[in-house]
């Protein structure tokens, strides 16, 4: 007797449609490959999904989704924090999502719930309008693009930064680079440097500055 399986659903899909971008990136996501990791032949796959532009609208509406939502009247700087912190969570474990997240033009309705709390959080702490697009814009770029930076790292995880750094040093030998030398002998390679960290550091700053101009605008 054959084993018996999930039933099929759009939901389901979608799910083994991010399983397989997480396990070989955007290139091995197709109706066949979808279709195997289902256990079922292809033509089931299209009674829930067009095609590929509607599976990745799904997907990066199901990544929208793991993103904590802020909290509208909380206090903005924290939850600001949380929101920027879990998404760079969320694309770490999705790296292959960093460059879709504003790419879709059929939004669902995660992505578009999302949107609307982190501007309702935004107005609710006396940004205007304008101040609203700008942090928000400004938010994403950073996290978006740490994240980017972060998932293009030749290495893992900090402990592994010695491995990669002891060929290039040796070609610092010339003398030619004395700044980088400095700074990665005095920063880079220390024991408890990570990566990871400057993450933080530079969010703070973001927040710094726009704490300033919502209270200049006030």
């Amino acid at each position: 007797m054959a084993e018996d399986r999930p039933r099929l659903s759009r939901e389901r899909v979608l799910e083994s449609a991010v399983a397989v971008a997480d396990q070989g990136g955007l290139d091995a996501l197709t109706i066949r490959s979808l279709a195997q990791s289902l256990g079922v032949k292809p033509m089931s796959v299209y009674y829930y999904v067009a095609n590929k532009d509607e599976i990745l609208d799904g997907i990066i509406d199901l990544v929208f989704s793991e993103i904590e939502l802020p909290a509208v009247g909380g206090d903005w700087r924290a939850e600001m924090r949380q929101r920027a912190g879990s998404a760079r969570r969320v694309l770490r474990a999705h790296t292959w999502a960093i460059g879709l997240m504003e790419s879709r033009s059929s939004p669902g309705p995660a992505t578009l719930r999302h949107h609307d709390l982190v501007i309702a959080t935004l107005r609710a702490a006396g940004f205007s309008d304008d101040l609203t697009a700008h942090a928000y814009a400004l938010l994403d770029s950073y996290t978006y693009g740490f994240a980017l930076q972060e998932a293009g790292l030749p290495f893992a995880e900090s402990g592994a930064v010695e491995d990669v750094a002891e060929p290039i040093m040796e070609r610092f030998s010339s003398g030619e680079y004395p700044h980088l030398v400095e700074m990665a002998t005095a920063y880079y390679l220390q024991p408890d440097y990570s990566f990871g960290d400057e993450f933080e550091w530079g969010l703070e700053l973001i927040l710094d500055g726009l704490e300033r101009r919502r209270r200049s605008s006030a």
